[in-house]
């Protein structure tokens, strides 16, 4: 009997690392993070809420300094690499993300660390911003986009979800996080999943898809679910 071995990849090169200095969409650009460049409007952004920390591996920071501090460890560590994201209508840095994971002999590549401030959260320059990291990803030649989140990070599996990730399982006792343990949910995109994602979020984004207040006439969600190759069971339950 003759045993199967995989698909054989043809036509495919490893993609660069990432990334651009810049992405630009029309609500937000996405700009390498620099300490110096960004620090102020990401403390003004992230100040006043602790719980933006709840499922980070750093923070809350108990001095601006320290929060400074922080942010450009950040954009100094060669392992990750951050953007903040700069909303277009105000010109302030509002929240940031990171390519991290990053295996390009894989093709493989994460979203994460992202931190949205109160004013990005579930707004058309967060979904914007995710859509460019992950436009980039598979315009360079990635096969796999991944976002991993705590289990016990409900809003954050929901927007993987929303995003167009598929849930591909749980990973327990996955590290320690804080002192805590960190059971780990998995989710991910991968490039004959892009196509049609990149046609939701296209259609999504239109002008014509937000009324005169800026409000969302058709949901992402209700473009992207029908997408899904495998739904997170968590929240098909949760109410």
């Amino acid at each position: 009997m003759q045993r199967e071995l995989g698909a054989v990849i043809e036509g495919w090169s490893q993609p660069e690392r990432p990334g651009p200095a810049v992405m630009a969409g029309r609500f937000v650009r996405l700009e390498r993070l620099d300490g110096a460049g960004h620090g102020a409007d990401l403390s003004l952004a992230f100040a006043g809420d602790a719980s933006l920390y709840d499922y980070l591996f750093s923070g809350p920071f108990a001095t601006d300094a320290a929060f400074q501090r922080w942010i450009r460890d950040c954009a100094a560590n060669p392992d990750f690499v951050y953007y903040a994201i700069r909303d277009l209508k105000t010109g302030l840095c509002t929240g940031m993300a990171s390519y991290l994971r990053i295996d390009p002999a894989a093709g493989s590549i994460e979203v994460g660390s992202i931190c949205f401030g109160p004013a990005l959260q579930r707004s058309p320059a967060a979904t914007e911003a995710m859509f460019l990291m992950m436009q980039w990803a598979f315009d360079a030649g990635y096969r796999r986009y991944e976002w991993k989140c705590n289990a016990l990070n409900l809003p954050s599996r929901r927007a993987a979800e929303r995003f167009g990730f598929s849930y591909e399982g749980l990973f327990r006792q996955a590290t320690i996080a804080k002192g805590r343990n960190r059971d780990t949910a998995w989710f991910a995109v991968i490039d004959k999943d892009w196509p049609a994602l990149r046609d939701a979020y296209q259609t999504w984004l239109v002008p014509g898809n937000f009324d005169g207040s800026g409000q969302q006439r058709q949901s992402l969600a209700r473009l992207t679910h029908p997408l899904l190759v495998t739904r997170d069971p968590v929240l098909q339950r949760a109410p």
